[in-house]
């Protein structure tokens, strides 16, 4: 009979072991675990121990698995630098390593080209911003309304603010179009115009991240101050992030400032 109890304690003891070193998430009977807490082993150390997510076993496709990036990150990164090292290693040995020159390559790449790229990426960073954002507090705004519908109307300011950002772009890819005009072959290539379409490519740049980062800002924030609003009506506060692309917009100002049509 003892023989048959000490088995028993150190099965229990083993699965509580085993318990404690993953994720689980459904309800598993423990043994000798019934209404009575004075039966078995845990009823007689219920408490030495404690039985909070280790008392549940993981649902079907809700294991927790790393992140793909962080797993093959380092496999890329070493293909990639493979990959340089024998290119590189490749025009040494060739005689054309003067082909890979950055310099040329800025030199001889139509202004036309930077120009449209700066603001292709100014309109299309904005837009993804407002619309991540907008993704974000939305959501959070349509599940906290399904238990407390007052939030929808107060709270709709923060999708406002996240649709301006979109506007920001826009607004200055349009300021940026009126410096483009058509300019013969033989005249493209000049100082002038070079400069005029690295600055519209720097400056859409700069206000693409800018408003990008600024939409998941108001996303974030947005989502959390209509959750908190949720639950107590004295947490609720405006979003004034979407004020940080504006500093995106002065920047982009400043850099094409003295830049002159194409001409």
């Amino acid at each position: 009979m003892s023989l048959i109890v000490n088995r028993q304690l150190h099965e229990e003891e083993t699965y509580i072991s085993l318990l404690n070193n993953n994720h689980y998430y459904h309800h598993r009977p423990l043994l000798n675990e019934g209404p009575s807490t004075n039966s078995g082993y845990f009823g007689r150390h219920r408490a030495n121990f404690q039985i909070p997510k280790s008392h549940f076993i993981p649902k079907y496709g809700s294991t927790p698995s790393t992140s793909s990036a962080t797993h093959f990150g380092p496999y890329w990164a070493s293909i990639t630098t493979s990959f340089i090292s024998i290119v590189g290693l490749y025009m040494v040995l060739t005689g054309t390593g003067e082909e890979f020159n950055v310099g040329r390559i800025l030199q001889e790449t139509s202004p036309y080209v930077w120009a449209l790229t700066g603001m292709g990426l100014c309109i299309d960073l904005s837009v993804t911003g407002a619309a991540w954002g907008i993704f974000i507090t939305g959501s959070a705004l349509l599940g906290g309304a399904v238990k407390t519908p007052r939030i929808q109307s107060r709270n709709l300011i923060s999708i406002i603010f996240c649709k301006a950002v979109a506007i920001y772009g826009v607004i200055m890819a349009i300021v940026y179009s009126a410096k483009l005009s058509d300019v013969p072959a033989d005249q493209l290539y000049t100082t002038s115009n070079l400069f005029t379409g690295h600055a519209i490519f720097w400056g859409g740049l700069t206000v693409g991240v800018c408003n990008l980062l600024c939409g998941l800002s108001v996303g974030v924030t947005g989502s959390s101050a209509a959750l908190a609003d949720a639950q107590n009506p004295e947490l609720f506060v405006e979003i004034f992030s979407s004020v940080l692309g504006l500093f995106g917009l002065i920047v982009g100002l400043l850099i094409t400032g003295k830049a002159a049509d194409f001409r």
